[in-house]
């Protein structure tokens, strides 16, 4: 194994952690680190392996939205929650750091549903939210999965 591609590894695995823990950008970083792979190995079959990486990653990207999305419809959660939810996110990111993104989408989701069906049905949407945000972090993950296991079988094909 080249230095290249213990480097390469090693952002993979940064990149699927940050899946996991939304403060990296992970599909991305893992899409980045295929590409410099690509590049320093060159040839068709490392460009095919990065074609093949970034349609995963797309694919994944646009499911792990979708999929969600369309749960949280059939629960009746309107898309103002969902960005009430978004919006604490960010402000609990920076309030508190990594815990508060967590911490503030679940308190954002609360609070708006609490304030549209009052506080009886309020923590029932919030946990449909919270369903709905751990499929879609399993989507990404499960993306990332096959893009580096693509990548693993590119480097030995090389």
């Amino acid at each position: 194994m080249s230095l290249t591609e213990a480097l390469v590894a090693l952002a993979i695995a940064v990149g699927l952690a940050g899946i996991l823990v939304p403060v990296l950008p992970g599909s991305i970083l893992v899409l980045a680190a295929v590409l410099v792979w690509a590049v320093q190995v060159g040839g068709g079959l490392a460009w095919t392996v990065f074609a093949v990486v970034t349609v995963l990653l797309v694919v994944g990207g646009v499911v792990k939205y979708a999929v969600p999305g369309r749960h949280l419809k059939a629960a009746g959660i309107p898309a103002s929650t969902q960005w009430a939810g978004a919006g604490l996110a960010v402000v609990g990111f920076f309030v508190v750091p990594v815990l508060g993104l967590f911490l503030g989408f679940v308190l954002g989701i609360y609070l708006a549903e609490h304030r549209r069906v009052g506080s009886a049905r309020a923590w029932p949407s919030t946990v449909q939210a919270l369903r709905a945000v751990g499929l879609s972090i399993l989507i990404e993950l499960a993306a990332g999965l096959l893009a580096a296991a693509t990548w693993v079988v590119g480097v030995v094909l090389t």
